[in-house]
């Protein structure tokens, strides 16, 4: 059953000490604050529980998001910042151990990827890695084509279509994941981020946080309701970026809660 929306009549959130937040669409669009987002993280800090950031944008890495919240007036440090990237990081350290990387991605990815010892090559990768790349160039494309052709294995950090700012969508790696599909006929064979576990395991390990106690709080249903749904944890929607109450009639994927903004759930954060 759907629940109503802005209202807690299981005090589900009284029982929820780590808050893992999207970030676009749910506490801010572009550099702008959604309305009270900075009173929900001073609640949570004084309700005696905890919030980090888990974004599946991989166009940045975690000290490009602490340089942009300071812009917007928020100080924290970087273990507050989980994002697809450093989860694929771990992923291939798990699973393709010394193995060469060919990354489509921004120069800050590339950058986060050998700063953690993940060998990239242009000319003789042997695994494919695609992130949210917004330095796309025709020339990239018929690269990673070329490759995904050639059978490498195919992994992405996450499988978003859209990413929100404040004048609308602008393309995600969904679709770039579409464009390579169109080409070469392949999907990705893994993809690290929400709604998928490894993502969500990953976060509970660096969190120090059981699932049973944290919450997942984002503006779409089919990675961040779905992530926390899926996954042991609580699944929140918010209606400030991507989906409406119409998705969510037609969604397979049912929020536990749903708000119409994170300063909706104050006031159900206190016992």
């Amino acid at each position: 059953m759907i629940p109503k929306i802005n209202t807690d009549k299981e005090k589900i959130l009284e029982k929820i000490a780590c808050f893992a937040l999207d970030m676009d669409g749910t506490v801010y669009l572009g550099e702008r604050w959604i309305e009270g987002a900075r009173d929900f993280l001073n609640a949570v800090e004084e309700a005696g529980k905890k919030y980090v950031f888990l974004t599946n944008n991989s166009s940045k890495n975690p000290q490009a998001y602490v340089e942009k919240l300071g812009r917007m007036g928020l100080s924290i440090d970087l273990d507050k910042i989980v994002t697809s990237g450093q989860a694929t990081i771990d992923y291939l350290k798990r699973n393709f151990s010394g193995k060469k990387v060919y990354l489509l991605g921004n120069e800050l990815l590339k950058e986060e990827f050998e700063e953690e010892g993940i060998s990239l090559s242009e000319q003789a990768p042997e695994v494919v890695v695609v992130g949210f790349d917004t330095t796309l160039t025709y020339e990239k494309l018929c690269r990673v084509c070329d490759l995904v052709r050639e059978g490498l294995p195919y992994l992405s950090t996450h499988p978003d279509f859209n990413c929100p700012t404040e004048t609308g969508f602008i393309p995600d790696a969904g679709a770039i994941h579409a464009f390579i599909h169109a080409s070469a006929f392949r999907y990705p064979d893994h993809i690290i981020g929400k709604p998928n576990g490894d993502i969500m395991d990953y976060l509970a390990r660096r969190a120090g946080v059981s699932k049973e106690e944290t919450a997942m709080v984002g503006d779409r249903l089919y990675t961040d309701v779905a992530a926390g749904v899926n996954n042991g944890y609580t699944g929140i929607l918010v209606l400030s970026g991507e989906a409406g109450m119409e998705d969510v009639k037609k969604s397979d994927v049912i929020p536990h809660l749903i708000f119409s903004s994170v300063k909706e759930m104050i006031p159900y954060l206190h016992g």
